[in-house]
């Protein structure tokens, strides 16, 4: 049976943004982001990150360093009783990227190949899933995904997007949920 996921970009919306961060000394997880995958976790939510990653393309670092990160933030997410569906990520990019990493994919966002694919491996329910991002990007993805409901965590965004709602932090995500759940 397939269930229903949370799809969450990384940066900007799990941690800190100063850019290109794939050392976990300096990942900065934002205020209330373990309380809230736990509430979503609890709601029957699969937690799954997507995100791009074109540092790795550009030559910043590499796939391994990205998956020591991921890897850390999964056992420190572990301490709190939440566990990560998947976390799927882009290393292209189709200018800025070296060698194999320079292509226009289909995994990298607003493309959808990401949540497509996590979909498929983990047999999602896009009917009932969410985008949670913080870029326009994030919530193009989402929709050319299918997925109903699209967060758009900005609070100082300018752009008018239809069919998003524009939260502060994913803190919010899980009562905005549950009131449209009523439950």
């Amino acid at each position: 049976m397939s269930r229903p996921a949370i799809f969450l970009d990384r940066d900007g919306v799990i941690n800190a943004d100063p850019g290109y961060v794939y050392q976990w000394s300096d990942f900065e997880i934002l205020p209330g982001v373990e309380q809230a995958l736990a509430a979503l976790q609890a709601m029957g939510y699969a937690l799954v990150i997507v995100t791009n990653q074109s540092g790795i393309g550009r030559g910043l670092y590499n796939e391994s360093d990205v998956e020591s990160l991921h890897n850390a933030l999964r056992e420190h997410l572990a301490k709190h009783n939440i566990e990560l569906s998947g976390i799927y990520f882009c290393p292209h990019h189709p200018s800025a990227a070296k060698g194999a990493y320079l292509q226009d994919c289909t995994c990298r966002k607003p493309a959808p190949g990401l949540l497509l694919a996590a979909g498929e491996e983990l047999n999602i329910d896009f009917s009932r899933s969410v985008m949670v991002g913080d870029k326009s990007s994030d919530m193009e993805a989402g929709r050319r995904a299918g997925l109903s409901r699209l967060f758009w965590v900005n609070d100082q965004a300018s752009d008018t997007i239809a069919d998003v709602t524009r939260v502060a932090s994913l803190a919010q995500l899980p009562a905005l949920l549950s009131s449209v759940e009523g439950g």
